[in-house]
């Protein structure tokens, strides 16, 4: 059976709640999909769960309009830089810079990263009524549409319409700006994650409320200080301005966990060994210690192979992080057996990190630094607005940018919630200069981890008068016909890339080069090959780090694109297939892999079907070109029952560019292929 989709036009927020609703309480719906709140109580008992009847809450004039831009469809498509991505530092890389409208480009993240985003910074408009901030919003409803859209009386729905068309800097119309981003934003975040937003007095207030209703009061973390300035401004009235606010919300206070600078949440390491006491050996049994390397079985280990502090006496084998059999550990060590014994008892955590053998005692009653809520120069050694800018001159040799922030409080910010995840995407949105790629790639190059980002920026135009050294950079030495923030946000990911690769990176690696020299001339050294072995392992892994980045951007959906009349008019054109180019098609492709939950990132696989090329990943293929036959099903179906690597479990075909005859003779064969088979096969047809 197949089914039709008009998904280009109707990319949308997943409402997640609903769904989860829907598969806890389906009960609680009647016939027509209405939920049923009244029975819905009734299930719970009250001890269960107390309901609130407290009616605070934060409106303003466009609420309703904000909600209807948070659930409206995207009205872009996807569209992949090529040229810059096919670069040998781009062509593999993680991270991603994309030109766009923020919010069109979030709804376009909204399935392959549903969950996905560990932490969010964003540095949105300050609406100081100086910053440029106003309204702008190209949606052209009339009064009526948004009556029968968000349910508004007349006179509230032409006060809207009128602010949000007349460019209006207002509380309203930064709220209204505001919520639809956040909206979505909240839902990228795993269910550990971290938003980071920074603001002045000017918003706080409101941002507060505002972030209260979305990601709910019981997440608030804190209102960080940050002292952006060294000398106070005294522009205010009343007193001279020092400071702003980061103010961080978790995604779920039950999954809370320290914000801290340290290397692990799991408390203070106290060393088992190094204590200088007489040889003796410690029996650890099956599952009692974590040991952070990978599936394997390590032989006994010679006392002259290894150094005296430790060294393994029976053969070891790790599985999923965990010892599965008794093995034994000889050495110096300040805890005796019974001392282990009760450790692994009490049910507390013994960790190996690494060969040679150095076990740690993780107690649950060690603390971990939690960071402050200040960050000054007395606190964190902190940067100022002056450091920033004064980093981004030595980037590219002139100030192009004005107030930026400096790389050490958005570095800090980042590791203070990624210590225990190195693995983690950060996502900025607002990502102006680019500081977030910046000290992403920084801290990445300190401590090994490989974190990744994901930018959002506007191509903003670049005012020639205003900003006129930003101007003739981006267009003389860019080489850009109409210079925008974008271009300099790109240039200072390239610049920082080759900073951080010329200076840390190469620094690292002749430190670790000399390391090996030294260990080569030590003749008595103990373990010399593991330790040789692991500093080199560490200078690849220095020389692999992500320093590329991949670019997309938003592009309008194509005019009159899903047009089709009720009834044949020959007075009325349809859309026009045959005008699509290579280049519009793969804009397509993009648009819906990313929509079908496959990351921006991974890119799909060619198969060739007889001459018919097609596209795979995820286990979805889909069939974008004309031309398709049935030569190119028998293909299709054979490949699916040889090839064990090539299972989908979705055919998605590009229906412009299928007659109805071919629509309906892949359809019957997929279903009779599933049928005989017993395996589902969805036949989409998608417009």
């Amino acid at each position: 059976m197949s089914v039709e989709q008009k998904i280009t036009n109707d990319i949308k927020v997943p409402n997640n709640d609903l769904e989860v609703l829907k598969q806890h309480f389906s009960h609680c719906f009647d016939k027509n999909g209405n939920f049923d709140f009244k029975k819905f109580k009734n299930n719970l008992s009250e001890n269960e769960i107390n309901f609130s009847t407290e009616s605070y809450s934060l409106d303003w004039l466009g609420k309703s309009y904000a909600r209807l831009l948070a659930s409206d469809p995207a009205a872009t498509l996807l569209k992949a830089d090529e040229k810059h991505n096919t670069k040998p530092e781009n062509s593999h890389s993680e991270n991603l810079l994309i030109k766009g409208d923020n919010l069109e480009v979030l709804k376009h993240l909204a399935n392959a990263y549903h969950e996905k985003i560990k932490m969010i910074y964003i540095d949105p408009p300050y609406n100081t009524g100086s910053d440029g901030f106003v309204y702008a919003d190209d949606r052209k409803f009339t009064v009526s549409e948004l009556q029968q859209l968000t349910g508004l009386d007349e006179e509230k729905a032409k006060r809207i319409l009128d602010f949000t068309q007349s460019k209006s800097n207002s509380h309203s119309a930064w709220l209204t700006f505001m919520y639809p981003r956040l909206y979505i934003a909240r839902r990228l975040l795993k269910d550990d994650g971290v938003i980071f937003v920074s603001i002045d007095d000017n918003e706080v207030a409101q941002l507060r409320l505002l972030m209260d209703e979305v990601f709910g009061e019981e997440n608030f973390v804190s209102e960080f200080i940050w002292e952006k300035k060294k000398k106070p401004s005294f522009l205010h009235r009343n007193v001279g301005k020092l400071s702003e606010y980061i103010v961080c919300y978790l995604k779920n206070n039950t999954r809370t966990f320290p914000f801290s600078l340290e290397n692990t949440t799991k408390g203070k390491k106290y060393p088992i060994n190094n204590s200088g006491n007489s040889l003796c050996e410690l029996i650890f049994p099956p599952n009692s210690v974590r040991i952070n390397l990978p599936d394997s079985i390590i032989e006994p280990q010679d006392m002259s192979e290894n150094n005296i502090i430790t060294f393994l006496k029976t053969r070891l084998k790790i599985e999923n992080n965990y010892n599965q059999n008794e093995f034994v550990l000889g050495g110096e060590f300040r805890y005796s057996q019974e001392t282990i014994n009760e450790i692994i008892k009490n049910g507390e955590e013994i960790v190996i990190s690494k060969i040679p053998f150095r076990p740690n005692h993780i107690k649950d009653g060690g603390e971990i630094k939690k960071m402050k809520n200040i960050f000054s120069p007395n606190h964190y050694d902190m940067e100022t607005n002056e450091d920033a800018t004064e980093q981004l001159d030595v980037i590219f040799g002139k100030e192009v940018f004005t107030n930026p922030k400096p790389i050490k409080l958005i570095s800090t910010i980042i590791r203070s919630v990624t210590y225990n995840d190195e693995n983690s995407i950060v996502l900025d949105f607002f990502a102006g200069s680019g500081t977030t790629g910046d000290a992403v790639m920084q801290l990445n190059a300190e401590d090994g981890g490989n974190r990744r980002y994901i930018l959002v920026q506007l191509p903003e135009i670049i005012d020639s008068k205003r900003n006129k050294v930003a101007y003739d950079f981006v267009k003389n030495e860019l080489k850009v016909d109409e210079p925008t923030i974008f271009e300099i946000t790109k240039e200072r990911l390239i610049r920082a890339a080759k900073k951080i690769k010329d200076e840390t990176i190469s620094s690292k690696i002749a430190d670790k080069e000399q390391g090996i020299k030294e260990i080569e001339g030590k003749l008595d050294l103990d373990n010399k090959t593991q330790n040789i072995k692991n500093l080199k392992a560490e200078i690849k892994a220095l020389k692999e780090q992500d320093l590329g980045f991949r670019i997309f951007e938003t592009t309008p959906i194509w005019e009159d694109y899903g047009f089709e009349a009720d009834e044949f008019d020959n007075e009325i054109e349809l859309f026009d297939e045959s005008k699509l180019s290579t280049d519009d098609l793969k804009a397509l492709l993009t648009t819906w892999k990313t929509y079908d939950g496959i990351p921006l990132t991974q890119d799909l696989e060619t198969v060739d079907l007889g001459g018919y090329i097609a596209y795979y990943g995820k286990k979805k293929l889909y069939l974008m070109g004309k031309g398709f036959t049935t030569d190119n099903l028998k293909t299709l179906l054979e490949k699916i029952d040889s090839d064990k690597k090539f299972e989908p479990n979705s055919i998605i075909a590009f229906g412009y560019h299928f007659d109805s005859k071919n629509l309906r003779e892949l359809s019957e064969n997929v279903k009779s292929y599933s049928n005989k088979k017993n395996t589902d096969i969805d036949f989409i047809i998608r417009y």
